[in-house]
């Protein structure tokens, strides 16, 4: 396998500025009967598309979009805005047949499919990068390595709910679609040289296959800091006040973080105060809007003081896969040895073929696998186990003997 950065295209040694799209300015369609002249001469071209959606994460509480960038080179950039349009589903039927290409599709598309817009195919140009083997992957770099041009930062971040948006910001959106489909086909001429143009056709099939995933069991469980806490009692307090501020956030619109952050959750819960004195007394919630708000809190923090003994949750949640890596040894020391050679395996596979491990084989398939093998030590069972679990046929070429080898050197 041809080292990656053999056949990779040489950095730029002066990138150029993209300042500015090719189409000039563009505003962002607000008018239905705009979008439906959109259709029409979307209809007309037969070019790839490009897509980018930009969210207000870390302001609002849903991940919904708050604008919605499409290019097809042969038509033209559109920016729309989902807001006074409600969805885009009437644009579905006539990109069906069209390649999308994205850039980290996987934080895209469920917002899009909010929207009434799947992809039928498509074209990840992060995830090409990841194949590759590139060092860096995000869509500037890339774009600047591949293309030899240079996108402008800033805005990624930004509060995308706000309106009207500034034209920079419109700007810097209609960029992030402007060279999209010329980087998708200098990564596919790449991905062609290396010789795994087809490992990558069939990861973009996979993530278009893929199911929405199932909802979080105890999301609360993701409470920054709830790792150091091993009270149960303290727990239910902790998910009392995370349920009531995941409600109060819902309510208001915005990221729960805003709301209360997770570190004033943790602490409230550690001190259980049991009056709105010694609440207050607090960090944070002597602050004056948690002030107004601490009835709200305090009643969240008695219901989990006075739950039951019967509703306390458990330390730690029941799972339905291996224990953690670090508890293998004493659990089961021949897992742990089976798991020490196959990740000693893996990262020489992923250097020699030039792919991150990750993308080689999920960790959570590897370790399953591991801690459980399948009953027939052969290769073939050990293929077969893979798919099973959902690895692709040329992951499961690369990491069946790899697998294979681990369980057979240390069974």
């Amino acid at each position: 396998m041809p080292d990656a950065d053999d056949q990779a295209r040489p950095e730029a040694p002066v990138a150029v500025p993209l300042l500015a799209p090719r189409d000039g300015d563009v505003t962002p369609v607000v008018d239905p009967v705009e979008l439906h002249a959109w259709r029409d001469r979307l209809a007309g071209g037969t070019d790839p598309v490009a897509l980018d959606a930009e969210r207000a994460s870390g302001y609002r509480y849903t991940a919904r979009a708050y604008l919605v960038q499409l290019r097809r080179p042969d038509v033209g950039t559109a920016l729309f805005d989902p807001i006074p349009l409600g969805d885009l589903s009437i644009l579905d039927d006539v990109l069906a047949g069209s390649e999308w290409v994205l850039h980290a599709a996987n934080q895209d598309l469920a917002c899009l499919a909010e929207l009434g817009l799947r992809p039928r195919t498509l074209f990840d140009t992060e995830l090409a990068g990841r194949l590759a083997g590139l060092p860096r992957v995000g869509l500037g770099p890339l774009v600047e390595r591949m293309l030899g041009l240079q996108l402008s930062k800033g805005h990624g971040a930004a509060d995308w709910s706000t309106r009207p948006l500034p034209q920079e910001w419109l700007t810097y959106a209609a960029l992030d679609v402007e060279v999209l489909v010329e980087l998708r086909d200098a990564m596919a001429e790449l991905l062609q040289a290396q010789g795994k143009l087809e490992w990558a056709r069939q990861e973009f099939a996979a993530i278009v296959a893929a199911e929405p995933p199932a909802p979080r069991v105890d999301p609360w469980r993701r409470t920054s800091g709830i790792h150091k806490v091993r009270d149960r009692r303290t727990l239910a307090i902790i998910r009392e006040l995370w349920r009531a501020r995941d409600d109060l956030a819902r309510r208001r619109d915005l990221a729960p973080h805003r709301v209360l952050p997770d570190s004033a959750i943790v602490a409230a819960a550690s001190a259980a105060p049991a009056t709105e004195a010694e609440l207050v007394g607090l960090p944070v919630f002597a602050g004056r809007m948690q002030r107004r708000s601490a009835p709200y809190w305090l009643g969240a923090i008695t219901a989990g003081r006075t739950a039951p003994a019967s509703e306390l949750p458990d330390v730690r949640a029941a799972g339905d896969g291996p224990p953690a890596p670090a508890k293998w040894s004493a659990k089961d020391p021949a897992a742990a040895a089976r798991l020490t050679a196959a990740r000693a395996a893996m990262t020489e596979l992923s250097e020699r073929v030039q792919v991150p491990v990750e993308n080689l084989l999920a960790p959570d398939l590897l370790r399953r696998v591991l801690w459980q093998p399948p009953a027939d030590s052969g290769v073939a069972a050990v293929a077969a186990a893979l798919a099973e679990r959902g690895a692709r046929p040329w992951q499961v070429e690369l990491t069946a003997p790899v697998v294979h080898a681990a369980l057979a050197a240390r069974s």
